[in-house]
């Protein structure tokens, strides 16, 4: 059995299986909820949030103002008055990443929160470019 490269190349690549993620490293997190009378709990909130590389207390109020809703953390919970779809969660979450977490440059996650005098930046570490945020 004689081969040359070329075909011990070809049968090694038909071995490797196709590509079954986007190749993307970061991938958006979807927020485990239910509702429960009155209110609706989000059980990964605190996993959402430091995924996302963010104090919970800021994406909590950041939830709670587009809901139109109060909220409380409970451990790693959030504690919504109010019930709340798993669309209109998620939809606020895409919102969020896309306003405070995503470099408006670059498009990588790779930010932090910077303050500048009385002002905070969303600063790209990948790229070092620089935003400012709004106050929620």
């Amino acid at each position: 059995m004689d081969f040359n490269y070329d075909q011990l190349l070809e049968a090694a690549r038909a071995k490797i299986p196709e590509r079954t993620t986007s190749g993307e490293r970061f991938e958006l997190p979807k927020f485990d909820a239910f509702t429960q009378g009155g209110q609706t709990i989000i059980k990964n909130f605190g996993d959402v949030a430091a995924r996302l590389r963010r104090e919970p207390q800021h994406l909590l109020k950041y939830i709670s103002k587009e809901l139109a809703c109060i909220a409380d953390l409970d451990g790693k919970r959030a504690l919504l008055k109010g019930k709340f779809k798993h669309d209109q969660l998620d939809s606020r979450l895409k919102n969020y990443v896309s306003e405070y977490v995503l470099c408006g440059q670059c498009g990588k996650p790779d930010t932090n929160f910077i303050m500048v005098e009385d002002s905070r930046y969303k600063r790209c570490e990948v790229c070092g470019a620089r935003s400012p945020v709004k106050s929620i």
